[in-house]
């Protein structure tokens, strides 16, 4: 069998060797949107978190107010998202760290950009959501298939994106997906406070969570129509 496939964009040490399974949480610390818990779901481990810049948090450097923060199990800044102005289409983008260097004077540059596909579907609950690869080597694209706000979408990477340069991949990848969390012990659907990001093996989970937080802050949590009508199938194993 050939190495695994693996696409790092926030860290090696965030590509697993076996798909993973997070638990996520909304705290809800300041505002709706904001505050984010993530637990490994084997361990029950906190894997990551997120802090809002500017509300008294305990990152600084140079980042901005109102950039997001993810942080490692030890309160370590892996990635700030901060959204581009002006920006029709509510463009974020992703930047290694705590961002310092693009809040100060500095450079940084960013390591992917997201947005809505179209300003069309804003405030209809579809993911609509376009994330391009802007670090040095990286190539491809992301695409969000389905509806954040209904816990069920997921991310899908262009087989360049997954294939690398030398494209082996044919086709394109489902590499992470959001869905309801279910109460194993209740055996009932949890509500949307807590949903589970599943992660393909190989890929960055420091990155899926990225592009979770630009779908919080994109799609919201606004829902039309029934929630039991998901507009998806799982890829993931149940």
């Amino acid at each position: 069998m050939g190495q695994q496939q693996q696409v790092v964009i926030v860290g090696e040490e965030h590509c697993g060797g076996e798909d993973r399974e997070l638990t996520v949480r909304k705290t809800t610390l300041f505002t709706p949107g904001d505050g984010l818990e993530a637990y490994d779901h084997r361990t029950g481990a906190l894997a990551f978190r997120v802090e809002t810049y500017g509300r008294g948090g305990a990152c600084g450097g140079g980042a901005a107010a109102g950039d997001l923060a993810l942080l490692d199990a030890e309160g370590e800044p892996v990635l700030t998202v901060r959204r581009r102005r002006p920006s029709l289409h509510n463009r974020w983008d992703g930047f290694l760290g705590d961002g310092a260097a693009a809040g100060g004077g500095g450079h940084q540059k960013p390591l992917f950009s997201a947005r809505r596909s179209s300003i069309l579907g804003a405030g209809t609950g579809a993911a609509a959501v376009l994330v391009d690869l802007l670090a040095p080597g990286a190539t491809g694209e992301f695409h969000v298939d389905g509806s954040f706000p209904r816990r069920c979408c997921r991310v899908v990477a262009s087989a360049r994106a997954w294939g690398g340069a030398d494209g082996e991949a044919e086709e394109d990848v489902v590499v992470a997906e959001v869905r309801r969390k279910v109460d194993e012990d209740a055996h009932v659907v949890m509500g949307r406070d807590v949903f589970v990001l599943w992660v393909r093996a190989g890929f960055d989970a420091a990155f899926a969570m990225g592009i979770v937080l630009v779908l919080d802050r994109i799609t919201g949590d606004e829902v039309d129509g029934d929630l039991g009508e998901d507009p998806l199938e799982a890829t993931s194993p149940a």
